[in-house]
Parts: structure tokens; sequence; C-alpha cells
């Protein structure tokens, strides 16, 4: 209603209204168990899907890897068993990484064989993945406020500042990394006594800077970046935000909270895990 009201009111004074963004919902996936995020695998011409089936920080066995086609089709609900909670994918190499509490696990990208598990030293709840164009590979410490770096099978700790406050979501842009941040005193309800924002760490310096106009906005989850525009999810309410600097962070969609680590094809398509009620969908963005 106030956009509507905006938009009138704009007309009627001979301007244009102010553009809002859109997103469009290609189709969605249904029974999943708890996924969390959403991974585009533009070589194969898939969606690779994380499953946490469980609880997010218990090493219970039950996760896995489930493999959806480009058009929201089931391709094989167990791709890859054998894992505990997994969370966010990168790919690197011909492998798909795998954030998985304390561990990354190393998946071969042709068969979907679990090969390696790289324990990750004084991890406590590892989070979001991401590639640089090098072919390192960064994983989030959502409740140690740092970021790894892994090379091959070798962890190691990239950045820990307190300033990333909670870094859930993680995306490669160039010569920095993207952080989705959850926010600061994280509640036993995952609620937050600040709310988080969005920030970018200088890959060469480690330098963490907030995004202007993007701070303490939501407790954010998902990021990624297409061009000079970033998308993030913010978990608790469902909202997915578009962000663009020098401006403020928009609304784009809206739904039931639990939207989790979003993927992308690179050009006009997000994925978005909707991890409370086992679906992903794929939107069309303007």
């Amino acid at each position: 209603m106030k956009r509507l009201i905006a938009t009138a009111f704009f007309a009627a004074i001979g301007i244009a209204a102010p553009a809002v963004a859109q997103a469009a919902e290609l189709w969605r996936a249904t029974g999943l168990e708890q996924p969390e995020s959403a991974l585009f695998d533009a070589a194969n011409g898939r969606v690779i899907v994380s499953n946490i089936a469980g609880n997010p920080g218990d090493a219970d066995g039950n996760g896995y890897l489930s493999v959806l086609s480009l058009d929201g089709k089931a391709v094989t609900q167990h791709w890859t068993d054998g894992m505990d909670a997994p969370k966010g994918m990168a790919i690197a190499g011909g492998k798909l990484y795998v954030a998985d509490i304390t561990k990354v696990r190393v998946v071969d990208l042709a068969s979907g064989k679990l090969i390696a598990s790289i324990v990750v030293p004084n991890a406590v709840f590892l989070n979001d993945m991401t590639a640089d164009a090098s072919g390192h590979v960064y994983v989030t410490d959502m409740l140690a406020d740092a970021i790894y770096r892994v090379d091959g099978d070798r962890p190691e700790l990239f950045v820990k500042d307190p300033l990333l406050a909670s870094p859930n979501g993680v995306f490669a842009d160039g010569g920095r990394l993207i952080v989705a941040s959850w926010g600061k005193g994280i509640k036993a309800d995952f609620s937050t006594a600040e709310p988080g924002g969005l920030l970018a760490v200088d890959l060469a310096s480690k330098a963490v800077t907030p995004l202007a106009g993007a701070q303490k906005f939501a407790d954010l989850d998902g990021v990624i970046a297409i061009g000079d525009t970033v998308y993030a999810t913010a978990y608790m309410t469902g909202t997915l935000y578009r962000y663009r600097e020098g401006g403020a962070p928009e609304e784009v969609a809206n739904f039931k909270p639990g939207s989790a680590d979003i993927g992308t094809d690179g050009k006009s398509i997000l994925y978005v895990p909707l991890m409370n009620e086992g679906e992903v969908a794929a939107l069309k963005i303007d």
C-alpha cells in the first residue's frame, strides 16, 4: 500500500517514481531436508543443495547433498551422504568444498563421492564458503568472528576480527570478500542484541571495511554479488535484500523465516534455500 501511495504521489507531481526492486519466482523445489545452501554448478548445469537434516550443530551423520536440475526437478536426492550438518559450499579445482561444523568436506564433483574431510583447528561453527579466482577457498566461522582459508587440504586462519560480527555469508568478489554479518550478541533463539550488515575484507591487506549504508539492518545469512549489486538474505525474517554501494538495502522478496545461503548463475537467477520449508526457490531478478 505504501508503495502504491508513493507511486501515485510522484505521478501527480510529474516526477518518475523510484524503481522498486523486483524478483519473479521461476520454480520451487520441494522435498528437501533443511536445505541450507544452494550452489550453481555451471560446468555441469545443475544446482547442488546441502541438507542439514537435523540440528545445525550436531555431528549426527544425517547430513547429505542433493542435486537439482536447472528447472527445479530432483536429479538425485542423496548424491553425497556421510556428512553431519552441511552448510555453505564452494567449487575449486574440480572439487566441491562443504562447510560441516568444524570440518570442510571435499567431494569429487564428477561422482559426488566424499573424498576427504579437512579438520579446521579451533573452528566452532563453520558456515558459508566461496572460492576466489586463484582457487583459494574461504569459509566463515560464524561463532568465532573468523574466516579461514583452505589451500588444497591445508586450512589456515585468514582473518579474525570483532568487526565481522558473526560472519555468515561470504562471496569472493574480485580482490575482496563480501561478508554478510549475522550481528552481535547472539541469543539462544539466534536473535541478536545488534543486527548485522554487509562488510568487505580485502584479500591483500585483510582489512575489514563496513559497506556504507548497509550496517545494523538485519541478521544476515547468505550473500552473493552480480556485477555491482549485492544480494543478501535475512534468516530471521525471510527477507531478500538488494544493495548497491552508496545506497541503502532494498527488499526484493519476502519468504517465511529460514532463507539461507543463496546461490546464483552470475547473471539474473538466484537460488534461495528455504530451510524451514524444505524448499529451494529460483528467482529471476530485474
